[in-house]
């Protein structure tokens, strides 16, 4: 969620703007109320440690359900590096997810293939940036899978 686009605020016409830390804060005080919908399409927030510093960092990201399961994108906005936090849960995939008021332990893993291929059409139909994101990098954009503990 690289974009600054605003969102409407539920039940308002207001356009408000959340991205990063913003959205974090409003999405926890409201149990996803206010956050959840990020451009027509669902947020959750994962908290990860960082592997360098040891802090536990926070983030809004657009996901995709799929069965059981919850994908997200290391997209970047298709840049040709990869997230810090891909690269955080690279080395722990231990992770907290907030969707809505639901809070729960989760394990992140990197989908290979043809898993990847049949996520990655999946998060397409949801966001088809990301297809717009594959195309300005060369490096094969991440489909991250997270499993409920």
């Amino acid at each position: 969620m690289s974009e600054q686009t605003p969102q409407k605020a539920p039940g308002t016409g207001t356009d408000i703007t959340l991205i990063g830390d913003e959205h974090v804060r409003v999405y926890r005080e409201t149990n996803g109320e206010t956050g959840y919908l990020w451009n027509g399409v669902p947020t959750l927030l994962f908290t990860s440690k960082g592997r360098k510093s040891g802090e536990m960092r926070t983030i809004p990201i657009i996901y995709t359900p799929v069965g059981d399961k919850y994908v997200i994108i290391a997209s970047k906005g298709g840049s040709p590096t990869h997230p810090a936090w891909y690269l955080n849960i690279s080395e722990d995939p231990n992770i907290e997810v907030q969707i809505k008021g639901d809070v729960f332990p989760a394990t992140a893993r990197t989908a290979g293939s043809p898993e990847r291929e049949e996520l990655w059409a999946e998060a397409v139909k949801a966001w088809p940036n990301y297809d717009v994101y594959q195309s300005r990098t060369e490096r094969k954009i991440p489909v991250v899978v997270i499993e409920r503990k």
